[in-house]
């Protein structure tokens, strides 16, 4: 039998009819309307005297299911307008810059505040949220935030495109991810040459994420950051945020320790202060052990109550070693917290768990901030918050709709399973009918999909 027998006969035409390419992503915009994002949108971004042909609501919307079905510039919102038996009229691409490009910074705080509120119902049809995951167990109703900046690079000359710290060139924006439902809360689109550690940028940040966050889960919130967090002015505006009646609010930043006062402390500890280190799944890791140096350094310039641990195992190979790690034999990482209680395993992986918000970031380069598509930084910040729009859809399509694998799924998978999937669009007795392919796998999964999401009740 000759390897290419299956396509004898086969013929390719460009005549179908009925055929809707992208079905699954019809989920998402569907989601859009029943949660109230789309008229809440609409209300934000209505200016006075204007009646535009596309309500500039709807338009938002169509370009974040654009980009959760993976478009990556304008010109795909093209994908969406050759689906108007199911959709009705999409805005042209044209009409989307023109959208971007009207926006003001009021009109970006609007949008956020819609955000939010969609946000409390979207939370509220949520039977218990769900909790972060550390070290084989989890944190109960603990709100975690994981904050952290990410590298964009930029192929042209576009407005406060600038060098960055790894010699690249392009912008450098900070977020906020919820590590609860994988939410991107917050995000700021910064010029690629804004610092890391730039304490400012911490706080503007993390103060739209909380206020994100329904009011009735702010009581008890984590913050976790890499070495940029370590800064005094964000840890002492954190300290501070917590001592506001019923909200407790703790922290886990990395702390650096290439310098001579905690290298000093390291080198005075114990035999027996180290305890073992725990992996992901809470069992005891190998090679790795954890103590604390809170009373070895002078914290006093620091906020009271904060502590210092550190967590060495064995290099692996290719690690870039200070020259004490390097005399010692091992790698040495540490953190601050001012979480009073809990085992230094348990708190060391705990902290280690925001490693997690790589993935979110890697998942919203896949969905759009890879990719600014202006010269201009007014239309480049829109495009940033239709990216955190894109991710909440994700993640509430999981959180409301999807359960198994599929919510679970990553972007990518999550398009090669349900989003991209095709339907014969049909019609009878006035009513349009989407049919998923039988034999598709997911198909079950689709369809319940689609089910769950057409019973969210109407905010009110």
């Amino acid at each position: 039998m000759k390897r290419t027998s299956w396509s004898q006969g086969l013929s390719v035409t460009a005549d179908g009819t009925g055929v809707v390419p992208l079905a699954g992503a019809v989920a998402v915009r569907l989601l859009a309307d029943r949660v109230g994002l789309t008229e809440g949108l609409s209300m934000a971004l209505a200016r006075r005297g204007f009646v535009p042909v596309h309500v500039r609501g709807q338009v938002w919307v169509d370009v974040a299911t654009m980009l959760v079905a993976g478009g990556e510039a304008i010109a795909d919102i093209d994908t969406l307008r050759h689906q108007t038996a199911v959709l009705l009229p999409v805005a042209s691409p044209p009409t989307v810059w023109r959208s971007l490009d009207e926006v003001t910074p009021a009109a970006l705080r609007r949008v956020e505040k819609v955000r939010a509120r969609v946000r409390r119902h979207v939370w509220g049809q949520v039977l218990g949220l769900p909790a972060s995951k550390v070290a084989g167990t989890d944190l109960g109703e603990m709100v975690v935030l994981d904050v952290d900046a990410t590298l964009v690079d930029a192929h042209s000359e576009k407005e406060q495109a600038a060098a960055t710290f790894k010699r690249g060139f392009g912008f450098h924006p900070i977020g906020v991810w919820c590590d609860n439902t994988s939410e991107l809360l917050a995000i700021t689109l910064r010029p690629g040459n804004a610092g890391s550690n730039h304490a400012g940028d911490h706080i503007e940040v993390l103060r739209r994420a909380i206020a994100q966050i329904p009011a009735a889960h702010r009581n008890h919130l984590l913050v976790r950051a890499d070495g940029a967090g370590a800064t005094h002015q964000l840890l002492n505006w954190l300290t501070a945020l917590g001592q506001l009646r019923g909200r407790r609010v703790e922290y886990s930043v990395g702390f650096p320790t290439k310098n001579t006062a905690v290298t000093s402390a390291i080198a005075r500890l114990p035999a027996r202060a180290w305890t073992p280190a725990l992996t992901a799944d809470g069992e005891v890791r190998e090679h790795a052990d954890v103590a604390e140096i809170t009373d070895l350094l002078d914290l006093s310039g620091w906020p009271v109550g904060m502590r210092v641990i550190v967590r060495r195992e064995h290099p692996h190979p290719g690690a870039q070693l200070s020259l004490f790690e390097a005399s010692d034999g091992y790698r040495y990482q540490a953190f601050a917290t001012n979480t009073r209680i809990g085992q230094l395993g348990f708190l060391e992986a705990r902290h280690r768990a925001h490693a997690r918000v790589e993935d979110r970031i890697r998942a919203a380069k896949d969905t759009g901030l890879g990719r600014l598509p202006s010269r201009q930084w007014a239309i480049n910040s829109a495009w940033v918050q239709l990216v955190a729009i894109a991710a909440d859809l994700i993640a509430w399509l999981q959180l409301l709709a999807l359960d198994g694998d599929l919510a679970q799924a990553e972007p990518k998978l999550l398009r090669f399973r349900m989003l991209h999937v095709p339907a014969r669009l049909t019609r009878s007795s006035r009513r349009r009918r989407l049919r998923i392919p039988s034999g598709w796998p997911w198909a079950a999964k689709i369809v319940d999909a689609f089910q769950r999401i057409m019973i969210i009740p109407a905010p009110t």
